[in-house]
């Protein structure tokens, strides 16, 4: 993994950890994905704690490299990504991370 993607990653990882997400990982998918290097994915306990988790990421990503997030999703829908086109961060509430389970796609990585 380059050392620029590796740097977003902690940003990122920092951010939520910061924020007390729960049940983060991160994933190298270079190679294996067509949209992007890795993937974040991490856990909030509440729509409001989503929300907080995002701008946290954002804040984050915008003061380290001065980057903002393509963003789909919101609180309400229970998943958030941020596209970062090299890395991309999906926020789930616990019941849509467990149903999508986009983890199994990367669970070797």
């Amino acid at each position: 993994m380059k050392d620029e993607v590796k740097s977003r990653i902690d940003a990122i990882v920092k951010a939520l950890d910061g924020k007390k997400a729960e049940d983060i990982k991160t994933y190298d998918v270079k190679g294996r994905s067509s949209v992007t290097d890795a993937t974040v994915v991490a856990t909030a306990t509440s729509a409001p704690h989503l929300r907080a988790l995002s701008v946290a990421v954002e804040r984050a990503m915008r003061e380290s490299f001065g980057e903002g997030a393509r963003v789909s999703g919101d609180a309400e829908s229970a998943w958030i990504v941020l596209d970062y086109f090299d890395v991309m961060v999906h926020l789930f509430l616990p019941d849509a991370r467990e149903y999508y389970d986009i983890e199994s796609m990367w669970k070797h990585s």
